[in-house]
């Protein structure tokens, strides 16, 4: 769908930050599936974690974000924000097992918008924290799979810039109602 809308980046790039903004705006917003796994795994012993089991935490991660997609249709409004989402989690699962089918099959079945927003590198204002045990090296890394990724999957990546969170926020809302790009979304 069209109003689906990826933003996705360098972790610890401000994601969650700029995403919350947009939530205050009014807008749908759906949390990191990542995110969501670590505390119930941690919550209940378990071992889908990326520092312990990277394949069956991207199998979560996957089947998680189906599931969102499927809420996210039942959402009023126009814009639905994700943080990361399918094609990420599917990415991480490619990673994991070296296959890259279902990335290629789960990416044609169920698009998002066409411009994927994505949070470059920002050193300055990396932390580890709970749910993100990698350092700054591992998550530029990831960034930079995720920059090649998208654009094979036919999506337009725009970077966001290193600016207040108010205007990260702006930024995307303009650059999803210029002239080229729709106003209004509509389902494909």
């Amino acid at each position: 769908m069209t109003r689906f809308v990826v933003i996705s980046g360098c972790s610890g790039g401000g994601k969650s930050t700029v995403l919350a903004a947009l939530a205050r705006r009014g807008y749908a917003i759906v949390e990191e599936p990542g995110r969501r796994i670590i505390r119930a795994e941690e919550q209940r012993g378990g071992t889908a974690l990326p520092w312990v089991d990277l394949a069956a935490f991207a199998r979560r991660a996957v089947a998680m974000a189906l599931d969102d997609r499927a809420a996210a249709s039942q959402a009023p409004g126009a814009w639905v924000f994700f943080d990361r989402g399918l094609i990420d989690a599917a990415a991480a699962l490619a990673q994991a097992t070296g296959d890259d089918a279902p990335l290629a099959d789960l990416s044609l079945c169920h698009r998002y918008h066409r411009q994927v927003f994505l949070t470059p590198p920002w050193p300055e204002i990396y932390v580890t924290e709970p749910e993100r045990r990698h350092d700054l090296s591992a998550a530029v890394a990831e960034y930079d799979r995720l920059l090649r990724l998208y654009p094979t999957l036919g999506y337009e990546v725009v970077l966001v810039p290193k600016v207040s969170v108010a205007e990260r926020a702006a930024f995307i809302l303009s650059t999803l109602a210029a002239p080229d790009g729709p106003a209004d979304p509509v389902a494909d």
